[in-house]
């Protein structure tokens, strides 16, 4: 006799069944490869953080988007990293800065064939770290920062940027920036907002890759509390009111059930990035013998679909196109 409880192994019997049935597929074309690029260096140099990664030249930047483009990803995701910084982040808008020229030089080389992304924050830019303008008591200066957002999200739609990516979690950054584009003729231009940015610890290893860690205080005033799930969906529907082209959840592994809720609440897009400390936990647990790395990394990237991104930005998006075939 066969009772109902075995017959969900039938299926998983062979390969070839386990495929049949399989609920969730993962290609390169979903994937977006973070680069850093670095003003004043005069060749790639590894960030030791996060193996696998580098701060990247101009020239170095392209040939590592080929290396991408040739395993079939189609986007990346571009942060910049200046010689000179000062309090307002005047470098982020240079129509000549280190961001914009790497956006023209990937929009020469590929054309309409990748999808050039622009995050859109200061942390990089300033010589304080934080993601915004500061006041004289120490505090974001929210209307000052828009307007600096404003002011980049056009001079990198200028460069040829094809999305631009608001992640400073300002209020109102996503209305600001979607009309500055819009009067000045870049009604095409697509944001992806950050929309559900948590004060997360995992992004260490980022900071060093970027050289943007805070030089006092934290970003817990303007980023996401860890514990608030129903405030991260009030965030990316008003993003979604206010213009968003794809709403965006990071970290990914750790707040699922966000990128979850997010998918059943909205008909845009789902992205979710698994960020540095993601990525730099299954490279290192892996050193240590803890797993197998491409299966892990496969594995993490799976659940993260699963989920209900529709684009995942991960450092692993290289080795799993690759594993992908």
């Amino acid at each position: 006799m066969t009772f109902p409880s075995e017959r969900p192994r039938r299926l998983r019997r062979t390969k070839a069944l386990r495929d049949l049935v399989r609920e969730t597929d993962l290609s390169p074309r979903e994937l977006v490869v973070p680069f850093f690029v670095k003003e004043g260096i005069a060749d790639f140099e590894a960030v030791p953080t996060m193996p696998g990664v580098f701060q990247h030249t101009l020239a170095s930047l392209e040939e590592a988007a080929k290396e991408a483009f040739s395993c079939g990803i189609r986007a990346a995701i571009l942060f910049g990293i200046p010689e000179s910084k000062d309090a307002v982040g005047s470098e982020a808008s240079n129509p000549n800065g280190i961001v914009q020229r790497a956006v023209s030089r990937l929009k020469d080389a590929f054309g309409e064939e990748l999808v050039v992304i622009c995050d859109l924050c200061l942390d990089e830019y300033t010589e304080h770290g934080h993601c915004g303008v500061i006041k004289a008591d120490g505090n974001i200066d929210n209307d000052a920062t828009l307007e600096r957002y404003r002011e980049i999200a056009v001079s990198q739609a200028a460069a040829g940027a094809d999305i631009v990516a608001p992640s400073g979690m300002m209020d109102g950054q996503v209305s600001a920036v979607r009309e500055a584009l819009d009067s000045a003729g870049y009604s095409d231009v697509a944001i992806m907002a950050y929309s559900s940015k948590f004060a997360s610890t995992l992004y260490g290893p980022f900071r060093d890759a970027a050289e943007c860690a805070p030089r006092f205080g934290d970003r817990s005033s303007y980023q996401l509390d860890p514990a608030n799930a129903r405030e991260a969906m009030r965030e990316s529907l008003l993003d979604e009111e206010e213009g968003a082209d794809i709403l965006m959840v990071k970290p990914a592994s750790f707040y699922l059930d966000i990128v979850a809720s997010v998918k059943q609440a909205t008909t845009l897009p789902v992205a979710a990035y698994q960020v540095s400390g993601e990525y730099a936990s299954l490279v290192f647990a892996a050193e240590r013998g803890c797993f197998d790395l491409p299966s892990a990394m496969l594995e993490s990237l799976l659940c993260i679909k699963r989920a209900g991104a529709d684009v995942i930005l991960t450092y692993f998006a290289v080795d799993a196109a690759r594993a992908l075939g």
